[in-house]
């Protein structure tokens, strides 16, 4: 019987690919979204047409009360979910003594708490049935820090942290959590990089080159399937080696 996964942020980027990958391993797949409703329905619908179900959700990770809302319309359609992929977040670049205190709030409130907000709504139904696996989104800027992205580097640092933790607690439940840490990606978040910044990026990359979202979301569906059974509390870097 198909498992259901619900993946945040997952209207774009490394999040649509992850639906996609989660769909051809057979998962039905909740596709939650904020803002790009039209594009949450129309990779929904796609993704529908080839797989076991799938259904576009609003998700605001900043609202406890939309995350409520999401899982329980998602469990409705889909079923219970056995599989969560945090993956909503937004990044900032800037000068550490210009940050103002509110982005500084702001951006951790999308890219950490709004994981324990999410976690919050998964975790009971997991513990209940002794079955579950979560997968975070991390960076690699949380495991080595990025000049002029302090707080997304600190936001990062705490989702490798966090589910290092969650891993000890929820192994006795049955429960893996694991972390994927990319690298350089092309997503919408190098959207701010000019080409010689993108050049530079892959230069320092030993295989020479940027990343897709379908390399990233390939992680993701190794840790949430079965033959990662046997793993949990890890991060896997796809990074192209940049870090080693």
């Amino acid at each position: 019987m198909a498992k259901t996964a619900l993946i945040t942020g997952a209207s774009r980027g490394i999040g649509a690919a992850v639906a996609e990958a989660l769909c051809a391993k057979g998962w039905r797949t909740a596709v939650c979204y904020r803002q790009n409703r039209a594009l949450a329905e129309e990779l929904a619908q796609r993704l529908s047409a080839i797989g076991p179900g799938a259904a576009a959700v609003r998700l605001d990770v900043r609202d406890s009360e939309s995350v409520r809302r999401a899982f329980h319309e998602a469990e409705a359609l889909l079923g219970p979910v056995s599989g969560l992929v945090n993956n909503a977040g937004i990044a900032q670049c800037g000068l550490f003594t210009e940050l103002a205190e509110d982005d500084w709030q702001a951006l951790l409130d999308i890219n950490l708490t709004g994981m324990y907000r999410t976690l919050k709504a998964a975790l009971p139904g997991m513990i209940h049935r002794k079955e579950g696996a979560v997968v975070n989104i991390a960076s690699m800027w949380g495991q080595t820090g990025g000049s002029c992205e302090a707080a997304y580097s600190a936001s990062k640092g705490g989702v490798i942290a966090l589910t290092k933790a969650l891993a000890k607690e929820l192994g006795p439940s049955g429960i893996r959590v694991n972390c994927v840490s990319p690298g350089v990606i092309d997503t919408d978040m190098m959207s701010p990089y000019t080409d010689a910044d993108r050049a530079a990026l892959a230069d320092e990359t030993p295989l020479c080159r940027i990343g897709t979202p379908e390399e990233a979301a390939a992680a993701v569906a190794f840790l949430l399937g079965d033959d990662a059974s046997f793993i949990t509390g890890q991060v896997l870097c796809p990074n192209g080696g940049i870090l080693m």
